[in-house]
């Protein structure tokens, strides 16, 4: 492997041009024109097989999710989105959602902390980035689901705990833009990200760019690991069957020392080939490669010292680092054993916040299979949100989150600015006066859902 093929800067020429690549050569196109139920052609929508078969277009078609006399109406209600950002799109069906919030997706990525664990209590600072990107790599496993999680309502908030040792709290914080913020820690590591996406939708795919910041201190030696993820493409959204891909590059650097690694994510190309692959290197300051990096993101990742020309060294061999655990067997929404927990009160701390994700009753329902409560209880959640903006526009008042803070930092990243929000250590000490208390809490005494921080919310 050449190294200079996945050397870049953060914020470089490099970073988009291995974007343009990709995405210029990205996936297997059976066709580039597909009959509609109603027999209308649909010029330029395309139908990609992830696996590369060589059925036409409209047998790969029939193979999504969607019935066919839905299609053809979610096609002509989509298709004048075309460019848009879908952040701020009209109300979508509960059919496409899975029983989880994003600010939960957040807290999923915590599956494989013992990999910051392992980064901070090593003495070698090159095997440091192989464990923490290891860490970065290994929620891609869950991120390959199709379905969309709930967008969060302002103030809502997820908690989770008997996790390594670990104290995790997300916040919504916005609304317009949607922006989530999250906090993890425990005796090895902080973990600090303000998320925000921005996306295009395509028509039958849509461009995900993470717009976002996300830092982890490891507490031993005190050094900052600063991530810029690759882009996502989902692909598939109404005709065919939906599948998501990463194509460029993930940038890892340790601001304190200068080390980074950068890890290249193939392209999924004609019959398969590439899907799931990411390679790259450790690179110290001076940008020499130290370490291989080389697996699949659904599977497993391996590590191997290599010389300044990136070979590997004689004598050495693949070591694996990271392994997907075990997974159940034909899950309805692809869930993990982890990703189940997300939703179980096991995970829950005592004395849960109103505004958890778990009491949501629309996610709640469709947990339960009822499609038809899920909705109707997801359409009152909005309309209470857009009664409690009204609230707050009355009386000139500003929503504040609850545990975390809008920074003046305005930080650059590949795909816009972005406004960082930071931890203000109130999550903390609520949890450290909970968890001292001698207060026992009854399974049934669990709250309503309630992320309101205004009263009168009564729809108009």
């Amino acid at each position: 492997m050449d190294p200079k093929q996945t050397t870049s800067s953060s914020t470089g020429g490099g970073f988009f041009a291995s974007i343009a690549s990709s995405l210029s050569n990205f996936g297997s196109v059976v066709s580039k024109s597909v009959n509609g139920p109603t027999g209308i052609e649909l010029e330029g929508l395309e139908v990609v097989n992830p696996e590369g078969g060589t059925e036409d277009a409209e047998e790969e078609a029939k193979k999504g999710r969607w019935k066919e006399e839905e299609r053809d109406s979610y096609w002509k209600m989509m298709q004048k989105y075309v460019g848009s950002d879908i952040t701020s799109m009209v109300t979508l069906p509960v059919i496409i959602f899975e029983p989880m919030t994003m600010i939960q997706k957040m807290a999923e990525l915590m599956e494989y902390s013992y990999l910051l664990d392992m980064a901070d209590e090593t003495d070698d600072p090159y095997m440091r980035l192989v464990y923490a990107s290891s860490f970065f790599i290994s929620v891609y496993y869950a991120y390959q689901r199709t379905w969309k999680p709930f967008n969060p309502i302002l103030g809502e908030t997820y908690e989770m705990a008997n996790h390594g040792g670990m104290s995790f709290i997300a916040e919504q914080v916005s609304h317009h833009p949607p922006m989530s913020a999250g906090h993890a820690e425990n005796e090895h590591f902080t973990y600090d990200v303000t998320s925000k996406l921005k996306t295009k939708f395509l028509g039958n795919s849509v461009d995900v760019y993470p717009v976002g910041r996300t830092r982890v201190t490891l507490k031993r030696d005190g050094v900052t690991l600063d991530l810029v993820p690759p882009p996502t493409k989902v692909s598939n959204l109404i005709f065919g069957r939906t599948w998501i891909d990463s194509p460029g590059e993930m940038v890892l650097t340790n601001l304190t020392t200068g080390d980074k690694v950068v890890l290249y994510f193939q392209p999924c190309g004609w019959f398969g080939a590439g899907r799931y692959e990411v390679d790259g290197y450790v690179y110290n300051a001076a940008e020499e490669p130290k370490i291989l990096i080389t697996g699949k993101w659904n599977e497993s990742l391996s590590y191997q010292v290599c010389d300044p020309e990136g070979e590997p060294l004689p004598g050495t061999e693949l070591k694996e680092v990271w392994k997907v655990a075990e997974i159940p067997k034909k899950d309805k929404f692809q869930y993990t054993y982890f990703a189940h927990k997300l939703n179980s009160f096991d995970t829950a701390p005592k004395k849960l916040l109103a505004s958890d994700s778990r009491l949501r009753p629309d996610r709640l329902a469709l947990e339960k299979g009822d499609l038809s409560v899920s909705g109707n209880e997801k359409s009152s959640l909005e309309e209470r949100q857009r009664a409690e903006k009204r609230n707050r526009e009355a009386k000139n008042q500003k929503f504040i989150p609850r545990w975390f803070d809008l920074t003046e930092e305005v930080t650059p990243t590949p795909w816009g600015e972005l406004e960082v929000y930071q931890y203000n250590g109130k999550y903390t000490e609520h949890r450290t006066a909970i968890d001292s208390s001698d207060c026992i809490e009854e399974p049934d005494s669990r709250p309503e859902f309630n992320p309101w921080q205004f009263d009168n919310l009564v729809a108009e």
